[in-house]
C-alpha cells in the first residue's frame, strides 16, 4: 500500500479519537485493526461522540505487514504482547514512532523494532471508552505530551505536536518526556490499584480518604524506583506527582481528594480504561506494565512491597475474571 501520513496501531478508544480527528483535519490516516473491529471503521467509519460528535472514513489494514511506509506510526493498543504486534512492521519505512501505551516497556520494544533515533516518548492525559455500539465516548481532552528521548524539543517533535493539536487533540511537545513519562506512569499505578478494588467512577474513590491515602502511597514507591532509575518526578503529568511525593502523607491525601473534585466537576463519567477491561472480560496489560516494574525493582535492588502487592492482585483478577 502506498505511504501514509498517520499509521495508528490499535482502534480502541484512544487510537480511534486520534486516527478520527487527524483524518477530519485532512491528514491521510491507517488504522491497524483486526477483526470484528476492522469491519466496523470500514463499514462505519470511526464514531466519535462525548467532547466531540463526528464520524471520519479512514483506511483500514488488517495485514499489518502490507503498510510499507508511513511518516509517523502511533502506537495505541493495549500493552499486552507489544513486541508481537510490531513484528508484523519489521519491512514497513517509519519516520517516527511514539506509543501512548501505558507502562515503561514501551520505547525499548519500539526501539529494537525501528531504531532509538526514530523512536520519540509520549504520555497521553486523554481518555474515552470504546462502546459496545463501536461507537467512541471522547471523555478528558487534556495533553499528549511529546519530547525526544534525548530531550530539547527539536523542530520536527515541534510541528508533529502542532499537526496533532490543530487537528483537535491537545498536543504538546516537551523537553522533558522520560520525567513525564514516569510521574504518568506513578499516577495510573495509583488510580489502578484504587480502581481494581473499588470498581467505581474516577472521582468517587479519588474523594474518598482512603482511596486517595492508597494512591500516594503507591505514587511514592514508583517515585523510589524513577529515582534509582535516574529520573525526577514532575507535576506536569497526569498528577502532581512531584508534589504527592513531597508533602507530608496527610496533605497529599488531601490533594488526590480535590483532584477527585475536579474530575467529578469535569470528567464525571471517567472510568480507567483498567477498569474498563475488567468489566469487559478483556486481557489487562499486567506483565508489561506493573509486572516489568517489579522487575525491574528487583534488579535495581529497590523496595517496593505495595507494587508487588498490586502486581500479584491484578494477575489473580485479570485470570479469573476472563475465566468467569
Amino acid at each position: 500500500m502506498s505511504k501514509t501520513d498517520f499509521a495508528i496501531l490499535g482502534a480502541g478508544a484512544i487510537g480511534s479519537i486520534l486516527g478520527a480527528h487527524l483524518s477530519r483535519a485532512g491528514h491521510s490516516v491507517t488504522m491497524l485493526a483486526r477483526g470484528r473491529r476492522a469491519e466496523a471503521i470500514r463499514n462505519e467509519g470511526l464514531r466519535i461522540s462525548g467532547l466531540v460528535q463526528f464520524t471520519s472514513q479512514v483506511k483500514v489494514v488488517e495485514d499489518h505487514s502490507r503498510l510499507r511506509e508511513a511518516e509517523v506510526l502511533i502506537v495505541a493498543t493495549k500493552a499486552i504482547d507489544t513486541a508481537q504486534s510490531l513484528k508484523p512492521l519489521a519491512g514497513s519505512r517509519i519516520g517516527t514512532a511514539f506509543s501512548i501505551q501505558n507502562g515503561m516497556m514501551k520505547n525499548e520494544l519500539l526501539a529494537d523494532a525501528f531504531g532509538r533515533e526514530h523512536v520519540l516518548g509520549a504520555l497521553a492525559n486523554v481518555s474515552g471508552e470504546l462502546l459496545p455500539s463501536g461507537e467512541v465516548l471522547f471523555t478528558r481532552n487534556v495533553n499528549v505530551s511529546i519530547g525526544h528521548l534525548h530531550g530539547g524539543v527539536p523542530d520536527f517533535v515541534d510541528k508533529l505536536a502542532r499537526t496533532i493539536d490543530d487537528a483537535g487533540v491537545r498536543t504538546t511537545a516537551v523537553p522533558d518526556i522520560l520525567s513525564r513519562e514516569w510521574s504518568k506512569f506513578a499516577g495510573w499505578v495509583g488510580l489502578v490499584g484504587v480502581a481494581l478494588t473499588v470498581r467505581t467512577n474516577t472521582w468517587e474513590y479519588l474523594m474518598d480518604p482512603d482511596g486517595a491515602r492508597a494512591l500516594v502511597q503507591w505514587v511514592r514507591e514508583v517515585r523510589d524506583l524513577a529515582h534509582r532509575k535516574g529520573v525526577a518526578f514532575t507535576d506536569n503529568a497526569m498528577f502532581p506527582v512531584a508534589t504527592l511525593s513531597e508533602r507530608d502523607e496527610d496533605t497529599a491525601t488531601s490533594m488526590v481528594v480535590d483532584i477527585g473534585r475536579q474530575f467529578r466537576d469535569n470528567a464525571p463519567r471517567h472510568r480507567v480504561s483498567t477498569l474498563q477491561d475488567v468489566e469487559a472480560g478483556r486481557a489487562l496489560e499486567v506483565e508489561e506494565t506493573l509486572g516489568y516494574a517489579c522487575r525491574l525493582a528487583s534488579e535495581l535492588g529497590v523496595s517496593v512491597p505495595r507494587l508487588e502487592l498490586l502486581y500479584r492482585l491484578a494477575a489473580a483478577i485479570d485470570r479469573t475474571a476472563r475465566r468467569a
